[in-house]
């Protein structure tokens, strides 16, 4: 079997770059567009998805089978405009640009994606985010951790997959009606604790980069997760 990775690409200018949180929800709700778009392509946005879900449906399931891993690279300009002409999904969310394409092999990325840089993704918010609804998707980010943006994107990327994954058919459809709307979110230590030990699905890193392996980077909680979890 072919060992693949996501990519998602985050457009940063160097005039105007995103924020954060706004890059973070991004990559998360791009994850879930994109296997909808692979199970589902009748409910596909446009020609281009729905001609090429069944193609990237083979992808997608074998990626899924294995350690379901993602790089976010960045892109302006020129970059940018290459990426678009890939097969993919572009995501936006308020101040941020991602384009997730379909899973590639780790060792032959498209060129137009393998020279994009890895680093340079640190990002920053202006303000502080506002607390999430209850009927939210939330993707608790562990306070204790200190990731850059894109290597904070792969792990709610990974976060929204769990969610994903956990949901019946008819949370996905109230889901998709929001358009997989994300909120993310860095928890406080204490109801970090609290969420991490709740029984709600934990994201575990490979410890591939920046942090050690098997540290708890994020907590998914969507209305469909909570049954039988205690309240938190």
């Amino acid at each position: 079997m072919t060992e693949r990775v996501l990519p998602l690409v985050v457009r940063i200018e160097r005039a105007a770059p995103p924020r954060r949180t706004d890059a973070l929800e991004a990559a998360a709700t791009a994850v879930p567009r994109l296997l909808d778009h692979a199970e589902n392509a009748e409910n596909a946005e446009n020609a281009e998805n729905a001609e090429n879900a069944d193609e990237w449906g083979e992808e997608i399931a074998e990626w899924q089978d294995g350690r379901i891993r993602k790089v976010v690279r960045r892109a302006r300009g020129a970059e940018w405009r290459r990426a678009l002409a890939l097969p993919g999904i572009t995501v936006t969310v308020r101040t941020a640009e991602v384009r997730v394409h379909p899973p590639v092999p780790l060792d032959d990325w498209p060129r137009d994606l393998a020279r994009l840089q890895v680093s340079g993704t640190d990002l920053a918010d202006d303000a502080v985010p506002p607390e999430p609804d209850p009927d939210d998707v939330v993707l608790w980010v562990n306070p204790r951790l200190t990731m850059t943006a894109g290597k904070a994107m792969a792990q709610a990327g990974h976060g929204a997959q769990f969610a994903w994954w956990g949901a019946g058919e008819a949370d996905r459809a109230a889901w998709r009606g929001r358009g997989f709307a994300v909120r993310v979110r860095t928890a406080g230590p204490d109801r970090w604790d609290a969420l991490a030990g709740s029984g709600l699905p934990v994201v575990r890193d490979a410890g591939f980069t920046e942090i050690e392996p098997g540290s708890a980077t994020v907590v998914a909680d969507a209305p469909w997760l909570r049954a039988g979890v205690p309240e938190v």
